[in-house]
């Protein structure tokens, strides 16, 4: 079973957020990892939401459906994720 655990706050800047999410797999290895969340793309990734965790908790289980929880970078924007992964953009909304 995997767990995750996000905290989000509003980013020093004002425009965004950061969150930190803790993913646990059972028998596995937990990891931590900080995650950046521009405003534009919350608001085009999930135009209903007025914080992030929602989008950051699809995003998570997006990625570990793809790779395990070690593989993912400790730091990084979110829209990192789609120079990886091409599809999420659209897998992403079309889960909202």
């Amino acid at each position: 079973m995997t767990e995750l655990e996000i905290v989000c706050r509003r980013a020093p800047d004002g425009t965004g957020w950061v969150c930190d999410v803790s993913v646990d797999i059972d028998g596995g290895t937990r990891t931590e990892h900080q995650v950046t969340v521009a405003g534009a793309d919350l608001a085009r990734l999930d135009p209903k939401a007025r914080d992030p965790h929602v989008l950051v908790d699809r995003s998570f289980h997006f990625l570990l459906e793809r790779e395990p929880n070690t593989s993912i970078l400790r730091s990084f924007d979110l829209m990192a994720i789609a120079r990886y992964f091409p599809e999420f953009e659209a897998t992403i909304k079309t889960a909202s």
